[in-house]
């Protein structure tokens, strides 16, 4: 804990300059403007009366909009200010065209295989249509699924993911929110060196706010130094608006036949090395075949928009074309504050939509928006058997809170919700009418499903499938069922639900 605490500091210590700066040229403004103090608010209250009327015409989330209306009116210069530095998505445009620019000079694509879409609408037209959403927002095709072996905890995963790295012969890719010097990552590097003394092409991408506290740059040039290649996404310099675009994904991929991917970030909590909030319940799935393309493909694009040294169309020659074994469909995809829509919300909104007779979801977090929320409600009203595993143990005792004060509308549509009372549940999963499933790195919060790069697999009559849904009910019997009289209104709770986007 000191030791992180200390690396906290010292990052923290690398962007004070640039946070002094903006301060000290906000202070001179105020100060030798004040003479024209007036025609400067009604400056402000004209652009936030702009801002105002265009955000409700802008297509957004409700909740999003409803805090910026509030905040600007309240508070016309803050509020303006803040807008146009944080809240809207030109902010982000250096990161937007950097990744576009980057998908635009690869010259491989992903070939449209229409052959498992047509299989799937043969026998249920409804959810090849949510499919063909997919495949459609986000330009990552459906394939049959080879394999997929599902790992109910991290050290599972681990175990496996540890053998199959060892076996690698051309490139390893991996990218995490999260990496920390411990047991976990210290075994994945000496692989890694060794791997890459061999001649095996080694890069890692992390995210540099995820792993603020947790991973020193200095630790970063030692890898480097180890032949082991990095790119710190989005790197925290100074207090800019793509903050909040960080990339939240979770994968490795090996030779571009194996990917591993879940909840799982590198660091020992998540295989359950002294956890912090009791037993820690996370998800890690592989597959193999053809459908492991994708995620190459969410690889190349990041790594080549951010460094010079760009990885070679070469490298999808060594995935595979065609599945040895048909066991269903996959369609792995990622998901960016870029799209137009939010995709993992709009397709959540889908399945529930279709559900028949259950859909069952865990995450760690619950900070839905306006229309997931009434989907969830629907679907239960009409006699679905909805379910949702929460943790038992926070580890963010706020957003806890913000968590459960979803959970009476929920209940009261006849939403079942338990508690996992072991400790801390990460896993990001669902499973619907022993049909689909949907495993990977997205919560069920507004981070993620509107703000966040992510990564994310559904799978449709796969054995995935069922696993998932066996699990579900093993975790179910170490859950506590929420009842209502558990429930208490708090005028906190009300005060978190309109500031829940910045949560």
């Amino acid at each position: 804990m000191k030791a992180r605490l200390f690396r906290l500091a010292g990052r923290i210590i690398t962007i004070l300059p640039a946070a002094i700066v903006e301060v000290l040229v906000l202070y001179l403004l105020i100060t030798y403007l004040k003479p024209w103090a007036t025609a400067i608010e009604i400056f402000f209250r004209v652009i936030g009366f702009l801002i105002v009327m265009y955000l409700f015409s802008y297509r957004a989330e409700s909740t999003y909009k409803l805090l910026w209306v509030l905040f600007v009116m309240a508070m016309p210069v803050a509020g303006a200010t803040a807008y146009l530095f944080w809240g809207n998505k030109r902010t982000s445009r250096f990161l937007r065209r950097k990744v576009e620019m980057s998908e635009q000079n690869m010259q491989v694509t992903l070939d449209i295989d229409p052959v498992p879409l047509n299989e799937m609408g043969a026998i249920d037209p409804r959810m090849a249509q949510s499919f063909e959403y997919l495949e459609q927002m986000t330009g990552f095709p459906p394939r049959f699924n080879e394999n997929a072996e599902f790992y109910p905890v991290g050290e599972e995963a681990f175990e496996q993911m540890l053998i199959d790295l060892e076996s690698a012969k051309k490139f390893i890719y991996l990218e995490y929110f999260i990496i920390q010097r411990g047991k976990m990552l210290d075994a994945i590097v000496d692989i890694l060196v060794r791997k890459a003394a061999e001649g095996v092409d080694v890069k890692l991408i992390y995210d540099d706010f995820g792993s603020l506290a947790t991973f020193s740059r200095q630790s970063a040039r030692e890898l480097r130094a180890k032949g082991i290649d990095f790119l710190a996404f989005n790197q925290v310099t100074t207090l800019s608006g793509t903050m909040n675009n960080r990339t939240h994904r979770k994968y490795i991929v090996i030779d571009g036949r194996i990917c591993y991917s879940g909840g799982i970030n590198l660091s020992d909590e998540y295989i359950n090395i002294d956890p912090p909030y009791g037993h820690w319940k996370d998800f890690g799935f592989k597959i193999e075949g053809p459908a492991v393309g994708n995620y190459l493909y969410m690889f190349v694009t990041f790594w080549n928009a951010f460094r010079t040294k760009k990885i070679p169309d070469e490298v999808f020659g060594e995935v595979p074309l065609a599945a040895k074994a048909n066991r269903g469909v996959v369609l792995s995809y990622y998901d960016s504050p870029f799209f137009s829509e939010p995709i993992s919300n709009n397709f959540y909104i889908e399945l529930l939509g279709d559900a028949k007779h259950y859909a069952w979801f865990y995450t760690p977090y619950l900070i839905l928006g306006d229309n997931l929320l009434d989907a969830f409600v629907r679907a239960a009203k009409r006699g679905v058997d909805v379910r949702i595993i929460m943790p038992g143990i926070p580890d963010k005792k706020i957003i806890y809170t913000l968590s459960r004060s979803y959970y009476r509308p929920l209940m009261e549509a006849g939403v079942k919700i338990y508690e996992y009372t072991p400790g801390f549940v990460h896993a990001k999963a669902s499973v619907i009418d022993d049909e689909v499933c949907t495993i990977g790195s997205v919560n069920l919060d507004y981070r993620s499903l509107f703000l966040h790069f992510e990564n994310n697999s559904a799978f449709w009559n796969a054995p995935i499938v069922r696993e998932i849904k066996e699990d579900f009910l093993k975790t179910q019997d170490q859950c506590r069922m929420v009842k209502e009289e558990d429930l208490r209104i708090r005028l906190i709770e009300g005060f978190l639900r309109i500031i829940a986007p910045l949560c």
